[in-house]
């Protein structure tokens, strides 16, 4: 179910643009409240009302996270902005550029926070599943660099699809392509992970407790 919220608003982007696609008249007549909608030309529609829907299931799945845990993490709020900001480009231009460059960027600031963290000697990954898993030093070290490199690898495949094939490829690309490259290297890190993997001194797990922050459910990340 985490996972399911997790990529809500790109399954209600992937949806909407398809749903639009077979019914551009409506998604046009939909867009009328938008500013210089009588500028947007029916094959732009679709994208259009797909961008308006990710940037209201983005805002909500925030607004739910805060409601449920009381905080949001970091990268939903980063990702909230980006959504807004290229989703308002998107719509006040009618360029589907805009939209298209938006996993692009996020990809491209999860690898610079994490190579920022690196820098001053930092294991990010280390601190999120140190209490799951515990490895060498040299080992946390190269998963945090295969997954750098992944991510900046990732904004450029997002790109060279955006801007080198149809909008519905990209539409496709975005949620089973980019997802789907996801959870192979997610799976490939994790076999990787055990080969080294130690085992911890029961001590030092914590006592499940309500009043145990690190027992607490986590807000999810995007």
């Amino acid at each position: 179910m985490k996972l399911l919220f997790d990529l809500l608003p790109v399954i209600l982007f992937f949806i909407s643009f398809k749903i639009a696609g077979g019914h551009k008249e409506s998604a046009l007549a939909s867009l009328q409240i938008l500013p210089g909608a009588d500028s947007i030309g029916l094959e732009q529609a679709p994208i259009l009302l797909a961008t308006v829907v990710v940037m209201v299931a983005t805002m909500a799945q925030i607004a739910w996270v805060y409601f449920r845990h009381g905080k949001v993490d970091k990268m939903l709020w980063i990702s909230l902005m980006l959504v807004m900001f290229f989703g308002s480009m998107t719509l006040a231009f009618h360029d589907e550029a805009f939209i298209k460059w938006k996993p692009t960027v996020l990809y491209w600031v999860l690898a610079a926070s994490m190579l920022f963290s690196l820098l001053l000697r930092k294991n990010p990954l280390g601190l999120m599943l140190g209490a799951q898993i515990k490895l060498p030093e040299l080992i946390w070290l190269r998963i945090n660099v295969a997954w750098i490199l992944f991510f900046i690898l990732l904004g450029c495949l997002n790109l060279y699809i955006a801007f080198n094939f149809s909008t519905d490829t990209w539409v496709n690309f975005k949620l089973f392509g980019g997802m789907g490259l996801m959870f192979l290297f997610i799976i490939a890190q994790g076999i990787y992970m055990m080969r080294y993997a130690e085992d911890i001194p029961a001590t030092a797990t914590p006592p499940h407790s309500a009043d145990n922050p690190a027992d607490q459910e986590k807000p999810c990340s995007t």
